[in-house]
């Protein structure tokens, strides 16, 4: 017999017996069905087995489809609101533990979470774009979305803007609505999702990796979870306390109150040595300190809020987010030696659809991802933008290319992969990273840079795509002669990206250093 449970049980019936008219008819039940399962398990009738026997039953049997059933459960959590009932950290959690197992992939997962999650969220945000508010109070109640629910979670974007999207991800009551909610009060989608994608792809990797690591003992999952929960809970409360304690004293009246105020507890007996030693340390050191820091605070939290400028940077880090993760978890699936089987696959579509005139054509198409094709492209383009002015441009570029051939040397060297058999046009070197894949896109980093010079979202958008198009047909085209795996490409594909993109925010802050300076 087990004391702890039994009395709990009996807590819990004291409390149902007291509010059972004020409780609606699906608490009550719930209410009946806790009581009798804590009063059977306190009495010893039923032994429960441990947490470890369950996770390891539970990850055979699940297997391979532990993959779609996390996947749907993170797409479902803001898709369809299912985070309001069940947080979708517990199914990701249990798809770390069982890739923990070796069931599943560990990167394969972290991929399709976030892939899901950015999906769900896209959907919510569409849902809110086309139903509204209203749609949420009349319908909401058969998902447990009150208006005061929703008032909250309104209240938390109206007070912290554009960041809720990335700490709203991390807090259960925010994370289901959030989407929702930014997109009914008119955010824009292309605003919306750089910020999304990254915190999504943080979300995924920080609970994949928690489930993973501590596969052992669902309990010490559950205590790091709780802990992490609690950390950031106190960070969120830290920074709310300061921007409200910000804004108060931005007004005169206020400031001169919390002077008046300081200099009264400045005048106690107790204080008044320690007074003043502080005070000339804060008027030499903390002013000037606080003065000369304020410039970048302003310009990182302008960041965090899109606007313009902010929304490049935040676009540019969610490209080195999501490039850097596909280069680094590809190069983790290519051990030497090992196959996956999108590469086995995509050879053998490629074997089935060879004919002689593709083959030629396949060789022109593919000689536009060489070094010196590529190099002469980057380099009238540096010199196109040398004079029109734009320096930091035509720098990104040049550098963005440089560092994309050294990251590609190091890279083959460090994965040292065999090239697949029977190639159709002369390889040399290894095959992991695709190096006529990795510069092809710089294709698509000319056309960010050109962009400017055209008029109209669709405009751009359509010379973007030209650039990704052409880097899409070079990388298939190394499949096709057989030169390249497909994972050799997507990997060449990430690693430029992210490399490019690094290159575009440090262009991005320098511009902006630049601009204070001279305004100043």
């Amino acid at each position: 017999m087990k004391i702890g449970p039994l009395v709990v049980a009996g807590l819990l019936a004291a409390y149902l017996v007291l509010r059972w008219r004020r409780l609606q008819l699906e608490n009550r039940i719930l209410g009946v069905v806790a009581v009798a399962g804590l009063a059977v398990y306190g009495s010893g009738v039923v032994h429960i087995p441990s947490l470890d026997k369950v996770l390891r039953d539970v990850g055979k049997a699940l297997g391979p489809y532990t993959y779609a059933l996390v996947g749907a459960l993170a797409f479902l959590e803001t898709g369809a609101f299912v985070g309001l009932v069940a947080p979708g950290e517990t199914a990701v959690i249990v798809g770390g533990v069982v890739a923990g197992q070796g069931q599943i992939d560990i990167v394969a997962l972290i991929a399709l979470v976030w892939v899901c999650a950015v999906a769900g969220d896209s959907v919510s945000f569409w849902l809110g774009r086309r139903l509204g508010r209203g749609f949420l109070i009349r319908h909401g109640a058969r998902l447990r979305i009150t208006e005061a629910r929703l008032e909250q979670v309104e209240r938390f974007l109206d007070r912290h803007g554009r960041p809720t999207i990335l700490i709203g991800r991390f807090i259960g009551f925010v994370r289901p609505l959030a989407p929702f909610v930014a997109s009914a009060a008119g955010m824009p989608y292309r605003r919306f999702l750089p910020i999304d994608v990254i915190a999504a792809g943080l979300w995924s990797a920080t609970f994949c990796l928690l489930g993973f690591v501590f596969w052992h003992s669902l309990n010490t999952v559950l205590d790091v979870a709780k802990k992490g929960a609690f950390a950031l809970g106190t960070v969120v409360a830290v920074v709310v306390v300061a921007v409200v304690l910000y804004r108060y004293l931005r007004e005169d009246e206020n400031r001169e109150r919390a002077k008046r105020w300081i200099a009264t507890q400045a005048e106690r007996p107790a204080l008044r040595p320690l007074v003043r030693v502080l005070r000339p340390v804060w008027r030499r050191v903390g002013v000037p300190a606080w003065r000369a820091a304020l410039p970048g605070l302003r310009f990182f939290w302008n960041r965090l809020t899109p606007g313009n400028l902010g929304l490049e940077i935040t676009t540019l880090v969610a490209v080195v987010a999501v490039g850097g993760f596909a280069f680094g978890g590809l190069g983790a699936l290519v051990a030497p030696g090992h196959i996956p089987g999108i590469d086995s696959s995509g050879l053998d579509a490629a074997d089935s659809l060879r004919s002689h005139v593709a083959v030629d054509v396949a060789k022109v198409v593919t000689t536009a991802g060489a070094l010196p094709a590529v190099a002469t492209v980057v380099g009238l383009a540096v010199v196109w933008l040398l004079m029109r002015r734009r320096p930091l441009e035509a720098c990104a570029l040049a550098a963005g290319l440089g560092l994309t051939i050294l990251s590609v040397d190091v890279a083959k060297a460090a994965f040292d992969r065999a090239r697949p058999p029977g190639a159709l046009v002369h390889t040399s070197g290894q095959s992991y990273p695709s190096g006529h894949s990795a510069y092809a896109m710089s294709y698509a980093a000319v056309a960010v840079a050109f962009a400017y010079a055209f008029r109209g979202f669709v405009n751009r958008s359509a010379l973007v795509a030209g650039g990704l198009v052409l880097a899409v047909l070079v990388g298939a085209t190394r499949v096709y002669l057989r030169a390249h795996y497909v994972s050799d490409v997507l990997g060449g594909f990430g690693l430029a990206a992210a490399v490019f993109a690094l290159c575009g925010t440090v262009a991005v802050v320098v511009a902006f250093l630049r601009h204070n300076a001279r305004s100043a």
